[in-house]
């Protein structure tokens, strides 16, 4: 599989800077890690977003997210975000502010 390298660029540069960020090839496409934990990825032409078990059901019902289902099987508390979902630079930060946080709050645990 491939991933968007356009959509990862605009990922990247909205976590540059941002301490304990890295990338890792994943699953055929590239995710990023906060503190060693995935945050959130890239993965064709989707956003891969970690919003946990906890916000899972809220995620979906935003606009243009569906389940992942990297495996035939829905993977609880990750969602695939369509490109119309991260259009904008605000739709895109407002997926990875709460990748951000999920992510944290998984460092802070460990």
């Amino acid at each position: 599989m491939a991933y968007d390298e356009k959509l990862a660029g605009r990922v990247r540069a909205l976590l540059e800077g941002r301490r304990g960020v890295a990338e890792k090839k994943m699953f055929g496409g590239i995710a990023f890690l906060l503190r060693g934990k995935m945050c959130c990825g890239v993965l064709n032409m989707n956003l891969v977003a970690r919003v946990g078990a906890e916000d899972y059901g809220k995620a979906l019902k935003r606009r243009h997210a569906r389940p992942m289902n990297f495996t035939g099987r829905p993977i609880k508390g990750f969602v695939y975000v369509g490109p119309d979902g991260t259009r904008t630079r605000r739709d895109l930060q407002r997926w990875l502010d709460q990748c951000l946080a999920f992510a944290a709050s998984l460092a802070k645990r460990s």
